[in-house]
């Protein structure tokens, strides 16, 4: 069980905005339904997650599925205050308060190579964000507010998109380096919140023993925040993150998802498989491929400080434009986009269409449902994959949905 799965049993009662999207339901869609459908049973693998490899047979690729048209959002609507003892980025109560009167602090986490994995902290972020890198690999943003990580890693080099994610949720970045254009970016956007590992001492960033030495790099969140404080050079107190609205309503206008998997190439895949015990998805990634083989191995994906499956309330698709500038330099556009663009969300083993919008520069991404409104997300976790607008998801079996990543 994991940290997550330890404190949903005291998840906060309270139900921000319900009464908004109740009162729509009762005045003008009362022919919906007002539970989500059982989702159908679908177990290709065992639902007690197993530690030993398995694989997954790729579906017969098919026609590009046209996206469902993404609805205009309503004006963005005045966000409740929230309990002081309320993480924003969960919508649950956090027992040490000092955790909240602070940054995020957020790392760049790798993928690959695979030798340095299982990864470290993944467990104790509020969110996650994945995007690809170039050359068919992707990477990973934890963002630490509720919870630190002893050990988050291993940490790799910025892109673009950090400055972006960092200055939209106010945090103090930590990266391993970047090349001279990206840095200079980074660096331009956040200031001394921009903390590279040139310019880190040891503690609170780690090098271990390790084969590989890109995989060797790693920081303590709560020595990292600290140690941004006591170098003076800008505030670290609480910061107004209100973005995300968080409930146990589900929208009503839903289908069944117990499975999603997200394939960047055949050498990077990760599936979400739902666990209806815990109401959480758990993360399966790959452990290799062959080109000539029809299918991928998978393993669930732990975090290598308590062994734990990583497991997540809330698994976003966020659609976006992505400009390859060099085979391993991407701008993803997330800054400015007030008209909302489309956005999958999967909670509670249901599959839901709505919008994404980004209302300023320094302010989180806000999510909204198929009517406009408000998206309620289930108290807990998120992980969100920054997918290109070209992307295709498809649902070649009942309760299962396949997202293949692409870019022009």
């Amino acid at each position: 069980m994991t940290a997550f799965e330890n404190r949903e049993s005291r998840r906060f009662p309270h139900r921000f905005l319900s009464w908004v999207v109740v009162g729509l339901m009762a005045l003008g869609f009362t022919g919906c339904q007002t539970t989500p459908p059982q989702p159908a049973v679908w177990s290709p693998r065992d639902p007690n997650l197993q530690a030993e490899a398995v694989t997954t047979e790729l579906p017969t690729p098919q026609a590009n599925q046209e996206p469902l048209p993404s609805p205009t959002p309503m004006p963005l609507v005045e966000l409740p205050e929230l309990p002081p003892n309320i993480n924003p980025l969960t919508g649950l109560p956090v027992e040490d308060l000092s955790r909240l009167e602070r940054r995020p602090v957020m790392v760049k986490i790798s993928n690959y190579p695979r030798a340095g994995r299982p990864h470290a902290g993944l467990s104790f972020a509020d969110l996650v964000f994945e995007y690809y890198i170039g050359y068919g690999f992707n990477r990973f943003m934890a963002v630490f507010l509720g919870q630190d990580a002893e050990m988050a890693g291993p940490v790799r080099s910025g892109r673009l998109v950090d400055a972006q994610l960092a200055e939209m949720y106010q945090g103090i970045l930590f990266y391993g380096n970047a090349d001279d254009s990206t840095d200079e970016e980074i660096l331009a956007e956040l200031g001394p919140r921009a903390l590279a590992e040139k310019d880190v001492p040891s503690p609170p960033k780690y090098r271990i023993q390790a084969e590989i030495p890109e995989t060797t790099l790693f920081v303590n969140t709560r020595e990292l925040s600290d140690y941004y404080t006591s170098l003076g050079k800008g505030s670290n107190d609480r910061r107004d993150l209100r973005g995300m609205i968080f409930s146990d309503e589900i929208h009503p206008v839903n289908e069944p998802a117990e499975f999603l998997a997200v394939q960047f190439s055949r050498q990077a895949r990760g599936e979400w498989r739902y666990d209806r015990e815990t109401g959480l998805y758990r993360r399966w990634i790959e452990t290799g491929a062959n080109s000539d083989s029809p299918t991928i191995p998978m393993e669930p994906l732990v975090d290598r400080i308590n062994n734990r499956p990583i497991a997540m309330a809330n698994v976003i698709l966020v659609f976006a434009t992505y400009t390859e500038l060099a085979p391993t330099k991407h701008n993803i556009a997330l800054f400015d986009q007030n008209a909302g663009k489309r956005a999958v969300f999967f909670r509670d083993g249901v599959r839901i269409e709505g919008t994404w919008r980004t209302v300023s520069n320094g302010r989180p991404i806000q999510f909204f449902n198929s009517w406009g409104l408000p998206m309620h997300l289930k108290p807990g976790p998120s992980w969100i994959v920054l997918v290109g607008e070209t992307s295709t998801l498809t649902s070649p079996a009942p309760g299962q949905w396949e997202l293949r990543f692409d870019i022009p």
